[in-house]
C-alpha cells in the first residue's frame, strides 16, 4: 500500500539497513496487543505471507478467505488482508489471552512493526515509526533479528520485486479502462494467491516462475 507521508513526522529521522541496530525491544510486548486492534483492512498480505499461512495452518487460500482473510482494493489493486473480529475490531488470529496465535508464521507487516519500509532506486531502507507502538522501547536490536525471517537475502530481494511489480501496475491503473484493470487484478490474484503453493518446495522459485509469467503486465 502506497502512503503519501512526510517521513520526518512519523519517524526518528533515521534510515536503517538490515544490519543496523534500532531501539525496538519491548520485553516481548507483555500485557499489550494494541497493534493487533483497530487496524481495519490495512494489514495487506503479499504472496510470501500467504505461503507461510498456508504452510503453518495447512489451509488453502480459499479456506483462509472463509475465516481469517478478506480481499480489499489498495491503489487500484485487489489484494488479501487480515480480517478483524466482528464487533471486537481485533485480528482474528488474536487468541483469548491477547496473544498472536500464528506468531511463528505471522505476516511480514506484523514482523516489521513498528518499522516501515521506504523504497527508492529498486531497493529499500527501513525507518522507525515513533508514534505507533504503545510500549516504551527499551533495548536496541539488530533489524535482521527483529524481522526474524529465514533466507533474509532472498526475502529482501523478493520484497523489492513484489513492490516494484505492483507499483508498475498501480502507476498505470488510473488511466486503465475498468474492464482491463479488472482483468489484470484477476490475473494477479490467480497467479500469486489463488494458485496453490507447494509448501514443501522453495517459495522463491515458485514466485519467480509466477512473476515471470506476468512480466507483460
Amino acid at each position: 500500500m502506497l502512503r503519501d507521508i512526510d517521513i520526518k513526522e512519523i519517524s526518528d529521522g533515521k534510515l536503517y539497513d538490515i544490519n543496523d541496530m534500532a531501539k525496538l525491544g519491548v520485553d516481548d510486548c507483555s500485557g499489550c496487543h494494541a497493534c493487533c486492534c483497530g487496524m481495519g483492512d490495512t494489514i495487506t498480505l503479499d504472496p510470501y505471507d500467504v505461503y507461510r499461512l498456508e504452510k503453518g495452518l495447512n489451509k488453502s487460500f480459499e479456506e483462509l478467505l472463509s475465516g481469517h482473510l478478506e480481499l480489499r482494493v489498495a491503489d487500484g489493486i485487489i489484494l488479501p488482508c487480515l480480517s478483524m473480529k466482528t464487533g471486537a475490531d481485533s485480528c482474528t488470529f488474536l487468541n483469548e489471552n491477547g496473544r498472536c496465535s500464528i506468531h511463528a508464521f505471522r505476516p511480514g507487516i506484523c514482523r516489521l512493526f513498528p518499522l516501515g519500509r521506504i523504497f527508492d532506486n529498486n531497493s529499500h531502507k527501513y525507518f522507525l515509526q515513533v508514534h505507533e507502538c504503545h510500549k516504551e522501547r527499551q533495548t536496541k536490536i539488530k533489524l535482521k533479528k527483529w524481522i526474524d525471517t529465514p533466507e533474509l537475502g532472498k526475502y529482501e530481494n523478493y520484497i523489492d520485486k513484489w513492490h516494484y511489480f505492483l507499483k508498475g501496475v498501480t502507476d498505470k491503473a488510473p488511466q486503465m479502462p475498468a474492464e482491463e484493470l479488472k482483468a489484470i487484478n484477476m490475473k494477479i490474484l490467480q497467479a500469486f494467491f489463488m494458485k496453490a503453493y507447494d509448501t514443501g518446495e522453495d517459495f522463491y522459485e515458485q514466485f519467480e516462475e509466477r512473476i515471470e509469467s506476468l512480466k507483460s503486465l
